[in-house]
Protein backbone atom coordinates (compact mmCIF):
# COMPACT_ATOMS: atom_id res chain seq x y z
CA UNK A 1 0.00 0.00 0.00
CA UNK A 2 2.42 2.40 -1.55
CA UNK A 3 1.06 6.04 -1.48
CA UNK A 4 3.93 8.06 -0.66
CA UNK A 5 4.73 9.10 -4.39
CA UNK A 6 4.82 8.37 -8.21
CA UNK A 7 8.37 8.67 -8.10
CA UNK A 8 8.52 5.49 -5.53
CA UNK A 9 7.31 3.62 -8.22
CA UNK A 10 9.60 1.85 -10.74
CA UNK A 11 10.47 2.00 -14.34
CA UNK A 12 7.41 0.24 -16.17
CA UNK A 13 9.01 -2.74 -18.06
CA UNK A 14 8.59 -1.83 -21.72
CA UNK A 15 10.33 1.26 -20.74
CA UNK A 16 12.89 -1.11 -18.63
CA UNK A 17 13.00 -2.98 -21.69
CA UNK A 18 13.69 0.14 -24.20
CA UNK A 19 17.16 1.11 -21.97
CA UNK A 20 17.85 -2.72 -22.27
CA UNK A 21 17.43 -2.71 -26.04
CA UNK A 22 20.26 -0.02 -26.46
CA UNK A 23 22.63 -1.22 -24.01
CA UNK A 24 24.94 -2.27 -26.64
CA UNK A 25 26.25 -0.73 -29.42
CA UNK A 26 27.31 2.28 -30.67
CA UNK A 27 25.54 6.00 -31.37
CA UNK A 28 26.56 9.43 -31.64
CA UNK A 29 26.34 11.67 -28.13
CA UNK A 30 25.36 14.23 -27.20
CA UNK A 31 21.35 14.41 -28.47
CA UNK A 32 23.08 13.56 -32.58
CA UNK A 33 21.96 9.93 -33.06
CA UNK A 34 19.37 8.56 -34.76
CA UNK A 35 17.33 7.94 -31.75
CA UNK A 36 17.57 10.86 -30.32
CA UNK A 37 16.01 12.37 -33.69
CA UNK A 38 13.95 9.82 -34.05
CA UNK A 39 12.00 10.94 -30.59
CA UNK A 40 12.12 14.20 -31.26
CA UNK A 41 10.05 14.21 -34.40
CA UNK A 42 7.90 12.07 -32.12
CA UNK A 43 7.42 14.83 -30.40
CA UNK A 44 6.28 16.99 -33.52
CA UNK A 45 3.84 14.43 -33.74
CA UNK A 46 2.39 14.74 -30.42
CA UNK A 47 2.36 18.10 -30.29
CA UNK A 48 1.25 18.56 -33.71
CA UNK A 49 4.08 21.26 -34.77
CA UNK A 50 7.75 21.86 -34.95
CA UNK A 51 8.78 21.94 -31.61
CA UNK A 52 12.33 22.34 -30.20
CA UNK A 53 13.02 19.19 -27.23
CA UNK A 54 15.93 19.25 -24.64
CA UNK A 55 15.84 16.28 -22.73
CA UNK A 56 17.16 16.56 -19.30
CA UNK A 57 17.66 14.39 -16.06
CA UNK A 58 15.16 15.93 -13.43
CA UNK A 59 12.65 18.48 -13.26
CA UNK A 60 13.84 20.84 -10.93
CA UNK A 61 16.69 21.30 -14.25
CA UNK A 62 13.50 21.93 -16.30
CA UNK A 63 11.82 23.90 -14.18
CA UNK A 64 15.15 26.47 -13.49
CA UNK A 65 16.60 26.30 -16.88
CA UNK A 66 13.20 27.49 -18.33
CA UNK A 67 12.86 30.39 -16.54
CA UNK A 68 16.41 31.32 -17.28
CA UNK A 69 15.68 31.38 -21.06
CA UNK A 70 13.23 33.96 -20.38
CA UNK A 71 15.45 35.41 -17.80
CA UNK A 72 16.49 39.49 -17.82
CA UNK A 73 18.87 41.35 -15.48
CA UNK A 74 16.47 41.89 -12.99
CA UNK A 75 13.61 39.44 -13.46
CA UNK A 76 10.68 38.19 -11.67
CA UNK A 77 8.82 34.89 -12.56
CA UNK A 78 5.80 34.71 -11.15
CA UNK A 79 4.32 31.22 -9.99
CA UNK A 80 1.93 29.59 -7.55
CA UNK A 81 2.81 30.54 -4.32
CA UNK A 82 2.50 26.83 -3.04
CA UNK A 83 4.22 25.42 -6.60
CA UNK A 84 7.13 23.49 -6.72
CA UNK A 85 9.03 25.56 -7.49
CA UNK A 86 8.93 28.42 -4.38
CA UNK A 87 8.27 25.02 -2.22
CA UNK A 88 10.51 22.31 -3.26
CA UNK A 89 13.39 23.36 -5.70
CA UNK A 90 15.86 24.34 -2.83
CA UNK A 91 16.09 27.99 -4.40
CA UNK A 92 17.38 26.08 -7.85
CA UNK A 93 15.49 28.45 -9.82
CA UNK A 94 17.62 31.68 -8.78
CA UNK A 95 20.26 29.35 -8.40
CA UNK A 96 20.81 29.30 -11.91
CA UNK A 97 19.06 32.56 -12.78
CA UNK A 98 22.09 34.39 -11.05
CA UNK A 99 19.77 36.19 -8.18
CA UNK A 100 16.63 36.61 -10.01
CA UNK A 101 13.96 36.21 -8.01
CA UNK A 102 10.45 33.90 -7.72
CA UNK A 103 7.03 35.87 -6.84
CA UNK A 104 4.58 33.85 -5.80
CA UNK A 105 0.99 34.42 -6.62
CA UNK A 106 -2.64 33.73 -4.69
CA UNK A 107 -5.30 31.33 -5.83
CA UNK A 108 -7.35 28.43 -4.53
CA UNK A 109 -6.02 24.89 -4.51
CA UNK A 110 -3.11 25.61 -6.33
CA UNK A 111 -4.41 27.29 -9.23
CA UNK A 112 -2.89 30.45 -10.05
CA UNK A 113 -5.49 33.62 -9.90
CA UNK A 114 -5.78 35.58 -13.31
CA UNK A 115 -6.66 39.05 -11.12
CA UNK A 116 -3.97 37.90 -8.68
CA UNK A 117 -1.64 37.87 -11.42
CA UNK A 118 -2.53 40.94 -13.18
CA UNK A 119 -2.18 42.63 -9.93
CA UNK A 120 1.18 41.00 -9.07
CA UNK A 121 2.61 42.00 -12.81
CA UNK A 122 1.21 45.28 -12.25
CA UNK A 123 3.49 46.08 -9.12
CA UNK A 124 6.67 45.84 -11.47
CA UNK A 125 5.31 47.34 -14.99
CA UNK A 126 7.02 50.30 -15.68
CA UNK A 127 10.77 49.12 -15.81
CA UNK A 128 11.48 50.64 -11.97
CA UNK A 129 15.16 49.63 -11.76
CA UNK A 130 14.56 49.19 -8.13
CA UNK A 131 11.98 46.82 -7.93
CA UNK A 132 13.14 44.81 -10.73
CA UNK A 133 11.00 43.80 -13.29
CA UNK A 134 8.78 41.12 -15.10
CA UNK A 135 10.22 38.32 -16.71
CA UNK A 136 7.99 35.02 -16.92
CA UNK A 137 4.48 33.24 -16.14
CA UNK A 138 4.67 29.85 -14.36
CA UNK A 139 1.76 27.07 -14.01
CA UNK A 140 2.22 23.83 -12.90
CA UNK A 141 -0.29 21.26 -14.81
CA UNK A 142 -1.56 19.08 -12.66
CA UNK A 143 -0.84 21.11 -9.37
CA UNK A 144 1.03 20.28 -6.30
CA UNK A 145 -2.55 19.55 -4.77
CA UNK A 146 -4.03 17.38 -7.45
CA UNK A 147 -5.90 20.05 -8.85
CA UNK A 148 -6.20 20.48 -12.70
CA UNK A 149 -6.27 24.06 -15.04
CA UNK A 150 -9.23 23.56 -17.18
CA UNK A 151 -7.91 24.92 -20.95
CA UNK A 152 -10.58 27.55 -19.95
CA UNK A 153 -8.18 28.55 -17.09
CA UNK A 154 -5.04 28.32 -19.14
CA UNK A 155 -6.10 30.67 -21.29
CA UNK A 156 -6.70 33.13 -18.42
CA UNK A 157 -3.30 32.74 -17.48
CA UNK A 158 -1.86 33.46 -21.18
CA UNK A 159 -3.60 36.18 -21.23
CA UNK A 160 -2.22 37.89 -18.56
CA UNK A 161 1.36 37.14 -19.28
CA UNK A 162 0.48 38.09 -23.14
CA UNK A 163 -0.97 41.77 -22.03
CA UNK A 164 2.67 42.18 -20.33
CA UNK A 165 4.99 40.54 -22.90
CA UNK A 166 5.75 37.63 -20.92
CA UNK A 167 6.04 33.73 -21.71
CA UNK A 168 4.25 31.30 -20.47
CA UNK A 169 6.38 28.14 -18.51
CA UNK A 170 4.05 24.91 -17.52
CA UNK A 171 5.32 22.76 -15.48
CA UNK A 172 4.58 19.15 -16.36
CA UNK A 173 5.80 17.10 -14.02
CA UNK A 174 2.57 15.42 -14.16
CA UNK A 175 1.74 16.50 -17.58
CA UNK A 176 0.07 13.20 -18.68
CA UNK A 177 -1.73 12.67 -15.62
CA UNK A 178 -3.64 16.61 -16.34
CA UNK A 179 -4.27 15.69 -20.17
CA UNK A 180 -6.06 12.31 -19.73
CA UNK A 181 -8.29 14.10 -16.86
CA UNK A 182 -9.32 16.68 -19.29
CA UNK A 183 -9.45 14.31 -22.20
CA UNK A 184 -8.23 17.15 -24.09
CA UNK A 185 -4.71 17.11 -26.58
CA UNK A 186 -1.17 17.71 -26.30
CA UNK A 187 -1.77 20.71 -28.37
CA UNK A 188 -4.72 22.11 -26.55
CA UNK A 189 -2.99 22.23 -22.84
CA UNK A 190 0.08 24.05 -24.50
CA UNK A 191 0.66 26.52 -27.49
CA UNK A 192 -3.18 26.79 -28.22
CA UNK A 193 -3.65 27.93 -24.96
CA UNK A 194 -0.37 30.32 -25.88
CA UNK A 195 1.94 28.20 -23.68
CA UNK A 196 5.53 28.32 -24.42
CA UNK A 197 7.75 26.38 -22.71
CA UNK A 198 6.74 23.36 -21.45
CA UNK A 199 8.68 20.82 -18.87
CA UNK A 200 7.61 17.24 -20.06
CA UNK A 201 7.95 14.75 -17.11
CA UNK A 202 7.77 10.67 -18.07
CA UNK A 203 9.62 9.66 -14.68
CA UNK A 204 6.30 10.32 -12.55
CA UNK A 205 4.47 8.13 -14.77
CA UNK A 206 6.74 4.86 -15.70
CA UNK A 207 10.16 5.85 -16.89
CA UNK A 208 13.05 5.13 -14.84
CA UNK A 209 14.88 9.46 -15.72
CA UNK A 210 13.30 11.00 -18.63
CA UNK A 211 12.72 14.97 -18.58
CA UNK A 212 12.69 17.44 -21.15
CA UNK A 213 12.25 20.99 -21.82
CA UNK A 214 9.81 21.26 -24.69
CA UNK A 215 9.79 25.22 -26.99
CA UNK A 216 7.14 25.94 -29.00
CA UNK A 217 8.66 28.77 -30.13
CA UNK A 218 11.76 27.77 -31.74
CA UNK A 219 13.48 30.40 -32.21
CA UNK A 220 13.43 31.13 -28.22
CA UNK A 221 14.81 27.86 -28.10
CA UNK A 222 18.28 28.68 -30.29
CA UNK A 223 20.25 30.05 -26.86
CA UNK A 224 18.74 27.26 -24.73
CA UNK A 225 21.33 24.77 -26.05
CA UNK A 226 24.38 26.85 -24.33
CA UNK A 227 21.59 27.04 -21.11
CA UNK A 228 21.64 23.10 -20.86
CA UNK A 229 24.78 22.14 -21.45
CA UNK A 230 26.21 25.51 -18.97
CA UNK A 231 24.10 23.76 -16.26
CA UNK A 232 25.82 20.11 -16.94
CA UNK A 233 22.48 19.02 -18.32
CA UNK A 234 23.38 17.57 -21.71
CA UNK A 235 24.03 13.89 -21.39
CA UNK A 236 26.54 12.18 -23.26
CA UNK A 237 24.64 9.33 -24.01
CA UNK A 238 21.36 10.78 -24.20
CA UNK A 239 20.36 7.97 -26.19
CA UNK A 240 19.23 6.52 -22.76
CA UNK A 241 17.21 9.05 -22.41
CA UNK A 242 15.75 8.78 -26.04
CA UNK A 243 15.09 5.24 -25.34
CA UNK A 244 12.67 5.94 -22.60
CA UNK A 245 10.63 8.59 -24.28
CA UNK A 246 10.47 6.38 -27.44
CA UNK A 247 8.77 2.82 -25.21
CA UNK A 248 6.75 6.31 -23.88
CA UNK A 249 5.19 6.94 -26.75
CA UNK A 250 4.88 3.46 -28.53
CA UNK A 251 1.30 2.93 -28.45
CA UNK A 252 0.22 5.72 -26.56
CA UNK A 253 1.79 4.08 -23.22
CA UNK A 254 2.24 7.19 -21.68
CA UNK A 255 -1.56 7.86 -22.14
CA UNK A 256 -2.50 4.46 -20.64
CA UNK A 257 -0.26 4.79 -17.47
CA UNK A 258 -1.56 7.75 -16.70
CA UNK A 259 -4.93 6.80 -17.07
CA UNK A 260 -4.55 3.74 -14.66
CA UNK A 261 -2.82 6.50 -12.09
CA UNK A 262 -5.85 8.71 -12.28
CA UNK A 263 -8.24 5.39 -11.96
CA UNK A 264 -6.22 4.41 -8.69
CA UNK A 265 -6.82 7.78 -7.29
CA UNK A 266 -10.40 7.83 -7.70
CA UNK A 267 -10.53 4.40 -6.26
CA UNK A 268 -8.97 5.80 -3.35
CA UNK A 269 -11.19 8.63 -3.32
CA UNK A 270 -13.86 6.17 -2.99
CA UNK A 271 -13.09 4.57 -0.59
CA UNK A 272 -12.33 8.00 1.74
CA UNK A 273 -15.93 9.21 0.85
CA UNK A 274 -17.14 6.19 2.65
CA UNK A 275 -14.94 6.31 5.75
CA UNK A 276 -16.17 7.25 9.10
CA UNK A 277 -12.59 7.45 9.94
CA UNK A 278 -10.92 9.94 7.33
CA UNK A 279 -12.74 12.48 4.71
CA UNK A 280 -11.36 14.24 1.30
CA UNK A 281 -10.23 17.87 1.74
CA UNK A 282 -11.24 18.11 -2.13
CA UNK A 283 -12.41 16.07 -5.05
CA UNK A 284 -9.07 14.94 -6.94
CA UNK A 285 -8.48 15.57 -10.45
CA UNK A 286 -5.51 13.64 -11.16
CA UNK A 287 -3.80 10.98 -9.78
CA UNK A 288 -3.15 12.77 -6.32
CA UNK A 289 -5.79 12.79 -3.18
CA UNK A 290 -5.81 14.87 0.03
CA UNK A 291 -7.36 13.69 2.99
CA UNK A 292 -7.89 14.53 6.50
CA UNK A 293 -8.20 12.75 9.21
CA UNK A 294 -6.30 13.13 13.19
CA UNK A 295 -2.41 11.90 13.36
CA UNK A 296 -3.23 9.08 15.70
CA UNK A 297 -5.33 7.41 12.87
CA UNK A 298 -2.89 7.95 10.22
CA UNK A 299 -0.42 6.25 12.65
CA UNK A 300 -2.43 3.12 12.96
CA UNK A 301 -2.52 2.90 9.07
CA UNK A 302 1.46 3.41 8.74
CA UNK A 303 1.75 0.59 11.40
CA UNK A 304 0.08 -1.82 9.10
CA UNK A 305 1.71 -0.82 6.27
CA UNK A 306 0.19 1.59 4.41
CA UNK A 307 2.76 4.05 3.49
CA UNK A 308 1.94 8.60 2.87
CA UNK A 309 2.87 11.76 4.22
CA UNK A 310 1.78 14.23 6.11
CA UNK A 311 1.70 17.80 4.03
CA UNK A 312 1.49 21.83 4.57
CA UNK A 313 -2.57 23.18 4.38
CA UNK A 314 -2.84 25.38 1.40
CA UNK A 315 -3.29 28.97 2.26
CA UNK A 316 -6.56 29.94 2.50
CA UNK A 317 -8.07 26.56 3.07
CA UNK A 318 -9.78 26.25 6.20
CA UNK A 319 -11.03 22.60 5.85
CA UNK A 320 -8.69 21.02 8.79
CA UNK A 321 -10.36 21.49 12.40
CA UNK A 322 -8.16 21.75 15.64
CA UNK A 323 -6.47 17.87 15.99
CA UNK A 324 -6.57 16.92 12.49
CA UNK A 325 -3.87 17.10 9.65
CA UNK A 326 -3.64 17.07 6.05
CA UNK A 327 -2.40 14.00 4.35
CA UNK A 328 -0.92 13.18 0.38
CA UNK A 329 -1.96 9.76 -1.55
CA UNK A 330 -0.40 9.47 -4.43
CA UNK A 331 -1.05 6.69 -7.25
CA UNK A 332 0.92 5.52 -10.35
CA UNK A 333 1.26 3.17 -13.10
CA UNK A 334 2.10 0.40 -10.74
CA UNK A 335 -0.80 0.74 -7.93
CA UNK A 336 -2.92 -1.80 -8.24
CA UNK A 337 -6.57 -2.50 -7.16
CA UNK A 338 -5.72 -4.77 -4.62
CA UNK A 339 -3.38 -2.58 -2.39
CA UNK A 340 -5.92 0.29 -3.14
CA UNK A 341 -8.67 -1.96 -1.67
CA UNK A 342 -6.80 -3.50 0.93
CA UNK A 343 -6.42 0.27 2.13
CA UNK A 344 -10.03 0.67 2.05
CA UNK A 345 -10.64 -2.10 4.22
CA UNK A 346 -8.24 -0.40 6.80
CA UNK A 347 -9.26 2.68 6.93
CA UNK A 348 -13.14 2.08 8.37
Amino acid sequence: MIFSSDNWAGAHPSIAAGLSARASGFDPAYGNGDLDRAVARRFNEVFEREVAVFFVGTGTAANALSLVSADKPGGLSFCHRESHLIEDECGAPEYFMGGSRLFGVDGSLGRIDPGALASAVGRFAGDNVHAGRPAAVSITQATEIGTVYSIEQIRDIAAVAREHALPLHMDGARFANALVSLGATPAEMTWKSSVDMLSFGGTKNGCWCAEAVIHFDTARAKEFGFIRKRAAQLFSKSRFIAAQFSAYFQDDLWLETARHANAMADRLAGHIRQSGAMRLAWEPQANEVFAIMPPAHAQALQDKGARFYDWLTPHGFDGVATGEKLWRFVTSFATTQDEVDRFGDLIG
